[in-house]
């Protein structure tokens, strides 16, 4: 397992053997965060990764800078290796990791993020529940992002609060936004505008969306 970027670029750490979780691979993550550094702060933000497993995904954003990255996994070998890595790298301040269920944890958890990730296993039921949990729990900031790898056979297109899927391989990104309402600028009619988007989010030309990136125009109509 390697870290693709940030301070930690690189540095390749060794996962328990005969483990079940099934980590991000580097191709995908790579797409993915660039996609995200491209999109979105990365730097001093809170993160809630789901379904952890080994860390992966809570060790590239600890490795961008964000400030404090909450790891919820309940396999009791997967958090001694988060919890290992944690001390190894120094992380132990910013890395919170949480042994628990996640729906459970969804459930009773209060809390604020900018960036919520959830990898669950491929082939769990009551994956499409997800965004509705998260959303329901107040959890995303104002101008916030649920993250959703799922396998290429599942369409989460449907559900409140989507915004775009990003396919690297076999590994979708589902991107959720924090309202349950369809976004304005996905609206392609001549006769529509999106809506003025006050700094630092501006009208992405790449994305048809509120974004910080350096592309985006202020006051950029989509």
């Amino acid at each position: 397992m390697r870290i693709v970027g940030g301070r930690f670029r690189n540095r390749r750490l060794d996962p328990p053997k005969q483990m079940e979780a099934r980590p991000t691979t580097d191709f995908a993550k790579e797409g993915l965060f660039n996609v995200l550094q491209h999109g979105y702060a990365l730097e001093d933000i809170r993160v809630l990764d789901l379904f952890a497993g080994t860390g992966n995904i809570s060790l590239e954003f600890l490795s961008r800078g964000a400030v404090e990255v909450t790891s919820v996994e309940q396999d009791r070998t997967l958090l001694a290796f988060m919890q290992r890595t944690a001390k190894a790298l120094e992380l132990e301040k910013q890395w919170r990791i949480v042994k628990g269920d996640v729906f459970a944890f969804l459930d009773k958890h209060r809390g604020r993020y900018d960036i919520v990730f959830a990898d669950p296993p491929f082939f769990l039921d009551g994956v499409e529940r997800i965004p509705d949990l998260v959303r329901s729990a107040g959890l995303l900031e104002d101008g916030g992002v649920l993250i959703l790898e799922h396998y290429e056979r599942i369409d989460l297109s449907g559900l409140p609060g989507y915004q775009r899927t990003r396919t690297y391989g076999t590994v979708h990104f589902s991107f959720f936004g924090p309202s349950p309402s369809p976004s304005p600028w996905n609206d392609r009619s001549p006769y529509s505008r999106a809506p003025l988007i006050p700094s630092p989010w501006v009208m992405c030309p790449s994305w048809n969306a509120p974004c910080r990136c350096s592309r985006a125009s202020l006051w950029a109509w989509a």
